[in-house]
């Protein structure tokens, strides 16, 4: 008997039409239950559900338009699409798998379920699903290597190889002992990205920057964080949040002042919007700022703790959301952004006092990867702050919130990289050493399961990395309209690089949990993704959720 041929990608859009016929009558059915949004906690689960699926849906389809370009241009291969097919048919079959789950709670039963995916359509997606297909993948991984060699343009091929080699000879050689030691990121770190103008892909060049898009961003995000999500691969989002803000909202006097300096890596920022009893609720904030006259110069007084501010320690400023109107029940339109100078330090605590006496006390908070950076409980007293400090001047009192939000959408948009990159990281880690590693007289990836379980590796970090880059494509076109698809590519690229990791690690078996071996590095430092720049929940519900369900 022939062995059945592996799906196409004509197959592929075969089930992606199956899938959207699904998702478009289970969104429909949850904006109903919702009240267009307005009754999400009333339904929690369901939305999670339906925004998750939602964005494997969007990752399925970028998937395949990826390959149909690349195909156009000549460039592509059997393996590139057979892997394209295997990324869609795991989406569509998760989508599915979700969706199903929740079709009684929205009143469309099994016959919506059955009327997207007959007979024929099941068969096609067990045949995408197929553990030869998976197999064959994965007996590749291990014979290149794992290596990421996505075609790209000219000038996008150009800009990942540079970076690949620096992550390589620069970064990857300190890494573990960041790690292991709870180092800082060395100063040659960040004085080499800023000659090679890492800092300043987003900034116009009326400002210093480079302005190479967001593309250009996400794969140097991407190529660093293979090297160190924590030394290396987080170093730009800082920057790059408050670049956002200013060229959001910001005066032009303040973006002639500061995008030069973020631009060249003589400002490193840090971001302070959490609190300790203030976490994913920001209208919530209660750090306050008030008036004030010191010396003569007027400005603001800061008090009260910030929690979880990454580099905070080493950063020139801080970027501060804090409460300027003390009426609580103002919530977000209560809140300001100022960029607030500080002294630099190097170690796990600090203390900064000002001339006239305001205060910050820093302190970090051990943590069990992502380290090389350093996050660090805050507090503020009395600390003054110059009036030109305040994001957009006058005009930006209380819009705090929504320039911090412009920022996060592009530091979300960059986790996604961070998140592609550690999992790229694990693939090339986990294949290097099954090939390596001999047991019951074979190296362990010439056993089928091991086969099955880095072409897995290789077909979720296909989907992650196409919505990941089609939402950087999408900030280039309009910033505001891709915010929700920058959420959606974190959310995925995030958990892909928890479950990529951890799969990498099983293979290691017991020496996955030795720091001997990066991977254990790497399974740390990924759990943090799903966190930080809008924990899972959140995205699904507050931004995903809403925005999908709203129309």
């Amino acid at each position: 008997m022939s062995a059945t041929p592996h799906p196409t990608l004509e197959d592929a859009k075969s089930l992606m039409g199956a899938a959207a016929a699904l998702l478009d009558r289970s969104v429909t059915a949850a904006g109903e239950l919702t009240d267009g949004g307005q009754k999400i906690d009333d339904h929690q689960v369901i939305t999670e559900r339906v925004a998750y699926a939602a964005t494997e849906a969007i990752a399925a389809k970028e998937v395949i338009a990826s390959i149909e370009e690349i195909r156009a241009e000549g460039r592509s291969n059997e393996m590139l699409e057979l892997t394209a097919v295997a990324s869609v048919g795991e989406l569509v079959e998760s989508l599915r798998s979700k969706l199903a789950a929740s079709a009684d709670e929205l009143g469309l039963g099994d016959e919506a379920v059955e009327a997207a995916f007959p007979a024929d359509v099941r068969g096609l997606l067990r045949r995408a699903n197929a553990e030869s297909l998976y197999r064959k993948i994965g007996i590749h991984v291990a014979e290149t290597g794992g290596r990421n060699d996505f075609p790209l343009d000219e000038m996008h091929e150009q800009v990942r190889a540079q970076v690949r080699e620096f992550g390589l000879n620069e970064v990857a050689p300190h890494a573990e002992h960041i790690h292991r030691q709870d180092d800082i990121v060395p100063e040659h770190f960040i004085s080499s990205m800023a000659e090679l103008g890492f800092f300043g892909l987003s900034v116009p060049e009326e400002y210093g920057g480079v302005e190479m898009g967001n593309m250009a961003m996400i794969l140097t995000t991407e190529e660093l964080s293979r090297a160190s999500l924590a030394a290396a691969g987080s170093l730009i989002t800082r920057p790059e949040i408050l670049t956002k803000a200013l060229l959001s909202g910001g005066t032009e006097d303040q973006r002639k002042e500061w995008l030069p300096k973020l631009s060249s890596g003589e400002v490193m920022v840090a971001i302070s919007v959490t609190e300790p009893d203030i976490g994913s609720d920001v209208a919530g904030a209660k750090c306050r700022a008030e008036r004030a006259t010191v010396d003569g110069e007027e400005g603001w007084v800061i008090n009260g703790p910030k929690a979880w501010c990454t580099f905070a320690g080493r950063a020139n400023v801080i970027a501060l959301l804090a409460r300027t109107d003390p009426d609580l029940s103002k919530g977000r339109k209560g809140l300001s952004l100022f960029i607030v100078p500080k002294d630099t330090s190097t170690g796990h605590s600090f203390e900064f006092t000002q001339p006239g006496g305001g205060k910050i006390t820093g302190k970090a908070d051990a943590t069990p990867g992502y380290r090389g950076m350093h996050s660090f409980t805050l507090q503020f007293e009395q600390y003054f702050v110059p009036a030109g400090n305040l994001v957009g001047g006058s005009e930006g009192e209380g819009r705090g919130f929504y320039l911090q939000m412009a920022g996060f959408a592009a530091g979300r948009l960059q986790t996604g990289g961070r998140a592609c990159g550690l999992g790229q990281a694990a693939l090339e880690e986990t294949a290097k050493y099954v090939v390596d590693r001999n047991q019951f007289g074979q190296a362990i990836s010439d056993f089928q399961l091991t086969q099955y379980t880095l072409g897995r590796m290789a077909i979720k970090l296909m989907g992650a990395r196409a919505i990941t880059y089609a939402a950087a494509r999408a900030f280039d076109e309009d910033e505001r309209a891709a915010a929700p698809l920058a959420a959606q590519s974190k959310l995925l690229a995030c958990d892909v690089a928890v479950d990529v990791t951890q799969q990498g690690q099983l293979m290691h078996g017991g020496w996955g949990y030795a720091e001997e071996y990066p991977i254990s590095r790497y399974v740390v430092d990924a759990t943090v993704l799903p966190i930080f720049e809008g924990v899972k929940p959140i995205l699904e519900l507050r931004v995903i959720g809403a925005s999908l369900l709203a129309h």
